[in-house]
């Protein structure tokens, strides 16, 4: 088993943009913070990409594999095997999330 990823949990685009979360989740923690599961909202600030010398970052996360089988508040949590997909304004996938830290506390599959 994996640790869980809670609001404290550190994420970022592969173009070093920091991930944010605003979780709907008010019931569950894990080490001391709110459990955040794939139906919250992720956006990230701070992206350097370009394209031709045009910017073109990355501002928010599109969860593709949350954990298999745990749970909260009705819907999968992510952990540290979870996968997310880091997408452009126009909706181009340009990476994937980076998951930095997470806490230690609680693991889930």
């Amino acid at each position: 088993m994996v640790g869980l990823l809670n609001t404290s949990s550190i994420m970022m685009c592969p173009h070093a943009g920091t991930v944010s979360v605003t979780s709907s989740n008010t019931k569950t923690k894990a080490g001391g913070n709110y459990v955040i599961r794939s139906s919250d909202t992720f956006t990230i600030a701070g992206c350097a990409f370009t394209i031709s010398s045009s910017p073109h970052p990355c501002v928010q996360v599109r969860w593709v594999q949350p954990a298999l089988k745990s749970k909260v508040v009705g819907d999968f949590v992510l952990n540290a095997n979870s996968v997310g997909l880091c997408v452009a304004g126009d909706q181009a996938v340009q990476g994937t999330v980076l998951i930095n830290s997470t806490q230690s506390q609680v693991s889930g599959l």
